[in-house]
């Protein structure tokens, strides 16, 4: 991760914290009602730390074990229907287990919060870090968010509540697996009071839970005459979930501050980042922590003089795709390299996808997809180097990056 994306460590919260103690610390202070999770590496810290809390008298929320993910889910599914605020967290295998549910939360129109430590998928078996876990789940109907670092991740979580609750659309934070859930960074950790600030305690109006003096029916059978209707309304609250992103992401940066600017830094709007040449000929656009790897790389060509018009294009909310404000930036580019930890098997990289469907007919860039970093594969500046040329180059095919 680059050194200039680190939180700054002057305010007096600052900690070096495990990436997992960070979130499960935060989620703690947001004070759900139910947690419910089951174990699965590298998710495992961040539950293990919440069921400690409530172990030690430090936590008032419940804590329910279930035997799977498909019941962790379950449970946080009855929990949030009957108007309490809850959370939950998995991974890779784990995630697919929860598929079903996963949808069901949406379609249900619960404000469920979820941490993805995203993973490698199986077969073969593999535990390290890459994204395509949740890409598996990405038609789901949930806001999705991605880190580059732990402090982001942090302030992603506080900002899910409030996005969740207000919109009644469930959140997911994806963190990258070991590189950010098992890594030591410098953290602001907010208090209950400080966080209260900006998410208040949850309320959900009458009607929209179960309730025994209010019967309700919630996830009823839908015929050909509603389905597609209630598909829509899910379909235009995401999209219109943009636009209040944004403030709230506004309303969270002036009250915690937590991020301190970065000189090259030209957008930071909550839904994406921008950073590096105002005028790019090349763009690299990314999710995650590899951001911090661009940055390295990209800093270092410009110290040498070389390759001085490149910008980087930080995606940090997935869904809803925020396609126009993704064209505003890469109108301005010549090539653009989608740099990613995941692959649409018989396609390309997902990101890329979305990307490509976006700029149709709006972007005159070549566009192209590739592919690094698959079951953990380290990811260097040598290779974002070896992308900033290819890109530039006439052949336009997916490229796998990195390989032995």
């Amino acid at each position: 991760m680059s050194k200039k994306s680190q939180p700054s460590q002057r305010s007096q919260g600052s900690q070096i914290l495990e990436g997992s103690r960070a979130i499960a610390l935060t989620i703690k202070n947001i004070k759900p009602g139910v947690i419910s999770a089951y174990p699965i590496t590298p998710q495992t810290h961040i539950v293990e730390d919440l069921a400690k809390f409530k172990a030690d008298g430090e936590a008032d929320y419940e804590f329910v074990r279930a035997e799977s993910e498909f019941a962790a889910a379950s449970i946080t599914v009855g929990a949030s229907a009957t108007g309490v605020r809850v959370y939950t967290a998995t991974s890779s295998q784990g995630l697919l287990l929860m598929s079903e549910v996963v949808y069901n939360i949406a379609g249900m129109r619960l404000p469920v919060v979820m941490t993805c430590a995203n993973r490698a998928v199986s077969a073969p078996i593999n535990i390290w870090n890459d994204q395509q876990d949740v890409h598996a789940v990405t038609h789901a109907g949930w806001v999705m968010l991605f880190a580059e670092n732990n402090q982001e991740a942090v302030d992603q979580h506080i900002l899910a509540y409030k996005i969740a609750e207000q919109l009644s659309l469930p959140v997911m934070v994806n963190v990258d697996g070991f590189v950010l859930t098992h890594t030591y960074e410098p953290v602001t950790i907010f208090s209950e009071k400080q966080i209260s600030r900006f998410l208040k305690p949850y309320k959900p109006q009458k009607g929209a839970y179960l309730d025994p003096k209010n019967p309700i029916t919630m996830g009823a059978f839908a015929g050909p005459t509603t389905y597609m209707e209630i598909r829509e309304d899910l379909q235009n609250d995401l999209i219109s979930s943009l636009d209040v992103i944004k403030k709230e992401y506004t309303e969270f940066q002036k009250i915690f501050n937590s991020k301190e600017k970065e000189k090259s830094v030209v957008i930071d709007n909550g839904l994406l980042e921008y950073y590096g040449s105002r005028f790019p000929k090349v763009v690299l656009v990314a999710m995650g922590s590899v951001i911090g790897t661009i940055k390295e790389a990209v800093d270092e060509l410009h110290s040498k003089k070389i390759f001085n018009d490149i910008g980087i294009l930080k995606i940090k909310t997935f869904r809803p795709f925020p396609g126009d404000e993704i064209n505003a930036i890469l109108k301005k580019a010549k090539y653009v390299a989608v740099i990613e930890k995941a692959i649409s098997l018989g396609s390309m990289g997902p990101l890329a996808i979305d990307l490509k469907a976006a700029a149709q007919g709006k972007v005159k860039a070549k566009i192209q997809s590739f592919v690094i970093g698959l079951g953990g594969r380290d990811i260097s500046k040598e290779m974002i180097k070896k992308i900033i040329t290819d890109v530039q180059k006439k052949d336009d095919s997916v490229k796998f990056i990195g390989k032995l």
